[in-house]
């Protein structure tokens, strides 16, 4: 029963589907590796298993030729003990003659005996033998098996280990694109032109504030150009040209009345 119920555990494992396993899987090298540790183990009982089954095979071999032996000697002493006896015939001597022959018929029953064994054997011996032959069989699609896992749990880390470079990657070259206004050199160029367009807003702001300041000095400067001349006139001096047209804008009228 032990041994039936190894085979099959070997059939089960050597026909396992193992992508279809993988499919099914949350973690997939999780799973692998767990497989590859249930295989070992399972490999190991199994070649222990394996290993007693033709460690009996053998022993049923060695009796059977051991029985094969047995008849053929059994058979050349009933041959001995037959022409012994009829030596002694032949000399006269009928009770040696009859004492050996007797010794054949023992020889003969013994060597009887021993091909029985040898051949009930036979079939035991043959069905160990196939047995055997599966078992063995079983074990190397096992050990193909175990490849193979092998195999698939080394290209799973992989894969993963290109996926994950290429996910990071992919991050660093979003994180740095200009076009996307999400990314930090957008923000910052954002940032910039916003700066720029303060000091352009202070630039224009203090340019209007200097116009102003320089219209102002002009009117005080004329103001005091105008206060100058009129001094003059009443100090009996002549007005300049200039001053008559700085006032120009006085009402002719004033002046008629004058």
């Amino acid at each position: 029963m032990a041994k039936q119920s190894i085979f099959g555990r070997i059939a089960q494992l050597a026909k396992a589907n193992i992508n279809a396993l993988l499919d099914q899987a949350e973690d997939p090298q999780k799973m692998l590796d767990q497989m590859v540790r249930d295989y070992k183990a399972n490999i190991q009982e199994a070649e222990g298993a394996v290993a007693q089954t033709i460690g009996n095979l053998r022993m049923l071999e060695d009796d059977y030729n051991e029985d094969v032996k047995a008849s053929q000697d059994w058979g050349s002493k009933a041959l001995a003990a037959s022409r012994k006896a009829d030596e002694f015939r032949t000399a006269g001597n009928a009770a040696d003659a009859q004492k050996f022959d007797n010794l054949a018929k023992v020889a003969l029953q013994r060597q009887i005996t021993a091909e029985n064994e040898a051949r009930s054997a036979e079939p035991n011996i043959a069905a160990q033998n196939d047995v055997v032959e599966k078992l063995k069989t079983g074990l190397q699609q096992m050990n193909g098996k175990l490849t193979e896992l092998g195999n698939k749990r080394n290209e799973l880390i992989a894969r993963s280990k290109t996926a994950a470079a290429q996910t990071q990657v992919h991050d660093a070259l979003k994180s740095i694109d200009i076009m996307d206004p999400t990314s930090e050199v957008s923000r910052f160029e954002e940032k910039i032109r916003r700066e720029e367009a303060k000091v352009r807003g202070q630039n224009e702001l203090a340019a209007s504030s200097l116009d102003a300041q320089f219209n102002s000095l002009e009117d005080l400067g004329e103001q005091t150009e105008v206060e100058a001349r009129l001094a003059a006139l009443k100090s009996g001096g002549a007005p300049a040209p200039a001053a008559i047209k700085a006032s120009a804008s006085v009402d002719e009228a004033e002046f008629d009345n004058l």
